[in-house]
């Protein structure tokens, strides 16, 4: 049995014997290896993003068009106006528009989701458009784009 006295404590490592054990490289190679990288880096290509799904062109084009409507009450553009929370488009060309409105009382409650799903299933390439209105979290100022509260007048 050992004591505490006979126990040997393990040997510490020093930050110099590290250092001179490690292979040494010049500035030169140094240089060199992070040229290649850089050269590397520089040299590929973007990857080319399909037409649907999340970044693709067809949801862009779902949200330029849904940008050219307005809504009546207010001189700003629905998707500015921060009106929507989400546009998915899937593999096969698909759309889910999922939306709120200013209030549940809005003016236009009854006709802004058909609009907004018809404006979104005209875009070219869409095979399916379909909306969900929902009122949580619900609407408020602070969903608006810089643009929406310049044009407003609120920054």
């Amino acid at each position: 049995m050992t004591t505490p006295e006979t126990t040997e404590k393990p040997r510490r490592a020093r930050v110099d014997e590290a250092i001179e054990d490690a292979p040494q490289e010049t500035a030169g190679a140094k240089l060199e290896r992070k040229r290649d990288y850089l050269e590397g880096f520089l040299q590929k290509k973007p990857e080319t993003a399909g037409s649907g799904g999340a970044g693709g062109a067809l949801q862009e084009a779902v949200v330029d068009a849904l940008k050219e409507i307005y809504d009546p009450e207010i001189p700003v553009n629905i998707y500015d106006l921060g009106l929507i929370y989400g546009v998915e488009v899937d593999d096969e060309a698909d759309c889910v528009v999922t939306m709120t409105l200013t209030t549940p009382n809005c003016p236009v409650a009854e006709t802004m989701p058909g609009e907004v799903e018809l404006r979104a299933g005209s875009v070219p390439g869409i095979r399916d458009a379909e909306v969900n209105l929902v009122f949580d979290p619900p609407w408020g100022p602070e969903k608006m784009t810089d643009e929406a509260r310049l044009e407003l007048g609120m920054l």
